[in-house]
C-alpha cells in the first residue's frame, strides 16, 4: 500500500460544487487530496464496480475508482469519470453490498452526465447573480439619490442593512435555486443506483443501511436547518424514498458471496492495520481472534509499530496458509524492501508481480526495489518493467518516478528527464512538468514518440471550469 498526496486541479468542479452547497472550503486543488494506491483494494472495487457500470452504459476501460487517504465516510464523481471513495467508507462498510450501492449511487451521477449539467447550471446562475445584482443595485442608488435630496433620509428610505439586504438578496436566491437542482441530482443518482443494483441482481439493502447511517448521524444537525439549504433531500425523505423502491426489488434480501465477503473483510483488515492506532487494531482484532483478517491486520500493525521480527513471522504464516495469494507476497517484499533489503525483496514481489501480472502497484513496488538494489541488469529490469506499468496505467506518478531513476542510472538522460516529467505532469505539477519535458525534447529525435509525448506536455493547459 502505497499512500501520496497529489494536487488534483481537476477537482476544481467538485470544489465549487462543495462552496455552493455549504461553506467555503479550500480548494482541493490547493489543499491536495491523498490518494492511496493498493493492488488488492483496487482490484476489489473493480470487481464490485464492472457489473454496475455495464448495467449503466459507462465504459469501463474510461471510468476509474481512485482511493483516498481520508477516514471519513465519503465518495464523489469528479473529472467526468472518475470515482474517490474514502478509505474510511471502505473502513466503516461492514458487507461489500454497502459499498456496492455507494458506487452505484456514484454511476448514477456519471451516467446522468450530471457533473456537466452542474457546470452548466453554475454558469446561468452566476449570469443571474450578476444581473440580480445590477438590478438591485439600480434600485439602491435611485433610494441614495431620493434620501439625499432632502439631505436625510426620508421615511421610504433603507439603513445601510437594508441596503445590504437588497444587494444579497438575488444572491441567496440564486444560492437556494442550485441547492435545489442538487437535491433533484441526488434522488436522481438514488433512483439509478436501484435500477443498475436490479439489473445486476444485487440488494438495495447495503445502500439503505449506507443512508440510515447518515441519517443518524445528522438526526440533531437538521432538525433545525432550513431544508432549502440542504444541499442533499433531508435524511428523513430521502430514506423513505429509497426504502420503497428497494423493498420493491426481487433481489432485495440477496446476500453477498461468502467468497466476496471473505475479501471484503480482508481488505478492511489490511486497511485498519495500515491506517489505525495501535489500540483502535487491538479492539478489532483481539489478540484472541486467529481469523485471517486479524491475522492480516496485526503483521501488517507489527511491521508499522517497529516489531519488525514479528511483523515477518506474520507474513510468512500468511503466504503459508494462501501462497498464490499475490498481496501476501507483496507484503513481504514491501517490508524486506522498506527496511533496506531490497535485493531479498526481489523474490517476493517478483512472485506477487506474476500472480498478479495487471496489478500497477506491485510492478511499481518491484522496480522500486530493482532501482533500490541497483545494478546494469536490476536497472534493465526495471526499465522494461516500468515501462509496460505507466502504459497501462498512465495516471501512476510512482511509476514514472521510478522509471526516471532506472534511465538515469543506465545514463539515458533524455529518457530520465522524459519519466520526470510525465512523473510531474501526473501528480499536477504542470509548470515543472513543462521545464523537464522541454529538456528531454531537446535531446529526443524530433517526431520519435518520446519527442511527441514531451509535446504534448508542453502543450498542455489545464482545463478552466470557471467559462
Amino acid at each position: 500500500m502505497n499512500l501520496k498526496t497529489k494536487s488534483r486541479s481537476a477537482l476544481v468542479a467538485l470544489t465549487a460544487f462543495s462552496v455552493l452547497a455549504a461553506a467555503a472550503q479550500p480548494a482541493a486543488a490547493q489543499q491536495g487530496i491523498a490518494i492511496i494506491r493498493d493492488a488488492e483494494t483496487e482490484q476489489l472495487l473493480r470487481d464490485y464496480v464492472t457489473p454496475i457500470f455495464r448495467a449503466a452504459g459507462i465504459n469501463t476501460n474510461a471510468a476509474k475508482i481512485i482511493l483516498v487517504g481520508d477516514r471519513s465516510f465519503n465518495a464523489f464523481v469528479a473529472n467526468g469519470q472518475k470515482i474517490f471513495i474514502n478509505t474510511g467508507a471502505l473502513m466503516e462498510a461492514k458487507t461489500p453490498n454497502e459499498i456496492i450501492g455507494v458506487l452505484a449511487h456514484e454511476s448514477g451521477h456519471i451516467a446522468g452526465g450530471h457533473l456537466v449539467r452542474l457546470h452548466q447550471e453554475l454558469a446561468r446562475a452566476q449570469i443571474m447573480a450578476i444581473a440580480g445584482m445590477l438590478v438591485s443595485a439600480g434600485a439602491v442608488a435611485a433610494q441614495v439619490q431620493t434620501s439625499r435630496g432632502g439631505g436625510r433620509q426620508t421615511q421610504v428610505g433603507m439603513d445601510q442593512t437594508g441596503m445590504m439586504g437588497v444587494l444579497l438578496g438575488p444572491q441567496e436566491l440564486v444560492r437556494r435555486s442550485l441547492l435545489s437542482y442538487q437535491r433533484g441530482e441526488e434522488q436522481a443518482a438514488d433512483r439509478a443506483a436501484v435500477k443498475y443494483l436490479n439489473a445486476t441482481g444485487q440488494s438495495s439493502k447495503g445502500m439503505l443501511t449506507t443512508f440510515q447511517r447518515f441519517a443518524n448521524d445528522a438526526l440533531f444537525k437538521t432538525a433545525s436547518i432550513d431544508p432549502y439549504v440542504l444541499s442533499h433531500p433531508l435524511p428523513a425523505e430521502r430514506i423513505s424514498a429509497l426504502e420503497q423502491a428497494a423493498r420493491q426489488s426481487p433481489y432485495f434480501e440477496a446476500k453477498d458471496s461468502a467468497a466476496l465477503q471473505a475479501r471484503h473483510d480482508m481488505m478492511r483488515a489490511k486497511l485498519f492495520g495500515f491506517m489505525g492506532d495501535q489500540a483502535e487494531i487491538a479492539r478489532r482484532y483481539p489478540i484472541s481472534d486467529n481469523s485471517l483478517p486479524a491475522r492480516y491486520a496485526h503483521a501488517i500493525s507489527n511491521y508499522r509499530f517497529g516489531r519488525l521480527g514479528e511483523a515477518l513471522q506474520a507474513i510468512d504464516g500468511l503466504i503459508a496458509t494462501q501462497p498464490r495469494n499475490p498481496y501476501f507476497q507483496e507484503l513481504k517484499g514491501q517490508v524486506l524492501m522498506e527496511s533496506g533489503r531490497a535485493q531479498a525483496a526481489l523474490p517476493y514481489l517478483r512472485k506477487a508481480v506474476a500472480l498478479a501480472p495487471s496489478a500497477t502497484p506491485i510492478a511499481v513496488l518491484l522496480g522500486h526495489a530493482l532501482v533500490g538494489a541497483g545494478g546494469a541488469a536490476n536497472d534493465k529490469e526495471a526499465i522494461r518493467l516500468l515501462g509496460r506499468a505507466t502504459q497501462r496505467d498512465p495516471d501512476s506518478a510512482e511509476g514514472f518516478q521510478y522509471l526516471a531513476m532506472a534511465y538515469d542510472s543506465v545514463g539515458d538522460r533524455p529518457n530520465s528527464q522524459l519519466a520526470s516529467a510525465q512523473a510531474l505532469f501526473v501528480a499536477g505539477k504542470y509548470v515543472e512538468a513543462r521545464t523537464q519535458a522541454k529538456r528531454a525534447q531537446d535531446h529526443l529525435k524530433q517526431g520519435s514518440p518520446g519527442w511527441l509525448r514531451a509535446d504534448d506536455i508542453l502543450n498542455y493547459r489545464p482545463p478552466k471550469f470557471d467559462d
